[in-house]
């Protein structure tokens, strides 16, 4: 990456409501609050920004509980951004807010949107260097419901498109659980990809139960089914050879690619670009996961329409992709702006103006 200089970053906060508020391990989230980010390289030819021959970047920055720092210490990382930025350069300004991820996910971000706008590509040629990508697939997330109500969801979406539904498991008993996969398995049929997500619920006996059941009804994945520091819990769960890969969420984050290549406890590797502490790291750690033989997936951590598209950007620049967790700009009442993504038959339709398309979402609110 190797943006120009003379740079200035601003930033403002915000807040975007929730549809409904949503109940988390670490309790309910009505709001999603962060901050937009704008870099402007006043100088630069050909440009889309608030000036004359300007170009601008955006970025966003929303923190969540549990996975980033504080909203308070994201603010706080951004003024040492603002300040380094214009004294040493994107390089100083990236290494002052390296151990804040959600705001490093802010600035890689903008830097990323900036740089790809000067060359007039696509973000997600900016990241892969590779060919023209229409469309990524996607996968709907259903949420907790007793058996009617969770086929009558993933009916819903396979209605709407969805050829891939991950069901939220965990907060009912193991044989209730299975019962709900069981349910939608004989709505949906065989045609439809089904995953569930246990967000470190279980235990080892826990998990063996449901993973035995859920081989019989063709679970494609089970995510974090264990605790994040259980990595020989899931390798011994890879180990049982249902047919249903195991892969790990927070686990990512709590040990890292070696660890988790060492342990040989996942399959499949959940990348959150916020919780990584931006887009750039992500696509590192795609391509590491990639020659390892683990695959790699995107999700977002429920954000504004800035990070969302950089997710989708991200996703297209992955070689043969899975269907990713980006169709979330549901969960908001409202948002930084227009959403530049179509999401339509199961996949997200990738931006292909310059940059992440995402338009002058600085003026919109």
């Amino acid at each position: 990456m190797s943006p120009p200089e003379d740079l200035e970053l601003e930033y403002r906060s915000f807040s975007l409501p929730l549809a409904e508020p949503l109940e988390t391990a670490d309790g309910t989230i009505e709001s999603r609050d962060g901050f937009l980010v704008r870099l402007v390289d006043d100088g630069a030819p050909g440009g889309t920004g608030p000036g004359d021959g300007s170009v601008v970047g955006y970025g966003e920055a929303t923190p969540l509980s549990g996975w980033t720092e504080s909203r308070e210490g994201c603010q706080r990382a951004l003024e040492r951004a603002r300040d380094a930025i214009r004294s040493g350069g994107p390089s100083e300004a990236l290494e002052a807010v390296d151990r804040q991820v959600a705001a490093r996910h802010a600035l890689a971000l903008a830097l990323a949107d900036l740089q790809a706008t000067r060359e007039s590509t696509p973000l997600y040629r900016y990241l892969g260097q590779g060919p023209m990508v229409g469309r990524v697939p996607i996968n709907a997330t259903i949420g907790d419901g007793s058996p009617a109500e969770t086929a009558d969801a993933v009916r819903t979406a396979v209605d709407r498109g969805f050829d891939c539904c991950k069901l939220k498991v965990g907060l009912r008993s193991v044989d209730a659980d299975i019962e709900r996969v069981r349910r939608v398995r004989e709505t949906v049929g065989d045609g439809v990809e089904l995953r569930a997500d246990a967000n470190e619920a279980w235990t080892y006996e826990e998990a063996r139960s449901a993973i035995d059941a859920f081989g019989d009804l063709g679970l494609s994945i089970l995510e974090q089914p264990l605790p994040a520091g259980a990595l020989e819990g899931h390798a011994a769960l890879r180990d049982l050879r249902t047919g249903v890969s195991v892969a790990l969420d927070e686990g990512l984050l709590e040990h890292g690619v070696d660890a988790i290549c060492d342990a040989e406890a996942a399959d499949v590797v959940v990348l959150k670009p916020m919780a990584l502490g931006g887009i750039d790291v992500a696509r590192k750690v795609a391509a590491w996961l990639t020659e390892l033989d683990i695959t790699p997936l995107v999700t977002t951590t429920i954000d504004g329409v800035v990070a969302r598209t950089g997710a989708v950007h991200l996703a297209a620049a992955i070689p043969d992709v899975p269907a990713c967790g980006l169709a979330t700009g549901d969960l908001l009442a409202t948002d930084l702006g227009r959403d530049p993504v179509l999401f339509e038959k199961g996949s997200a339709v990738v931006p292909q103006a310059k940059g992440l398309g995402v338009g002058d979402v600085w003026g919109e609110r």
